[in-house]
């Protein structure tokens, strides 16, 4: 399975390097120097990119791959995800800890069953994890990931159960 590991924001200096943004809570393994990324076009094509580099800079990594060597290569891949297998990752050997490919997608639901909506990503900030709830009834909702609002995850069984204060779920 090929998760997004991040999106590339725009080219950065003159020798190909790319400012990317991180959807990945294991950066330091998904941009090691020689991974591999899959990088899907705008166009609908896909490449292969070898991992040359990787710093952090300003709330960014900026990357320099093995086959982007210009700028000009480096503007074409604007906008660009990059996706990465999970068949690679090793497991968080933690039961209360996932990786956010095994979170999205899970239905949400309330203790007393009700279904909510559908998990469609994590967004990692600074303040801690938050659940990016589709809701049935249209839009989404953020919900922290914390155990009190969150008490069951239940991965194999592809839902998570909600127990939310009072007005977290309310549309706008």
């Amino acid at each position: 399975m090929d998760v997004v590991v991040g999106r590339v924001a725009k080219a950065h200096g003159i020798s190909g390097e790319l400012a990317v943004d991180v959807r990945t809570d294991s950066p330091e393994t998904r941009f090691a120097p020689g991974s591999v990324l899959v990088a899907k076009l705008r166009d609908g094509t896909s490449r292969n990119l070898t991992v040359a580099a990787a710093r952090n800079h300003s709330g960014r990594l900026l990357v320099r791959f093995d086959e982007v060597l210009t700028r000009d290569v480096a503007e074409v891949l604007r906008g660009t995800l990059l996706f990465g297998s999970t068949d690679d990752l090793p497991p968080t050997g933690d039961p209360d800890e996932f990786y956010d490919h095994q979170l999205e997608g899970l239905v949400a639901e309330l203790t007393d069953g009700t279904r909510v909506g559908t998990v469609r990503e994590i967004v990692h900030g600074p303040g801690g994890e938050l659940l990016v709830i589709e809701r049935e009834a249209g839009g989404e909702a953020l919900v922290p990931f914390v155990r009190e609002i969150v008490p069951a995850v239940d991965v194999p069984g592809g839902r998570v159960v909600l127990d939310p204060p009072e007005g977290l779920l309310d549309a706008d």
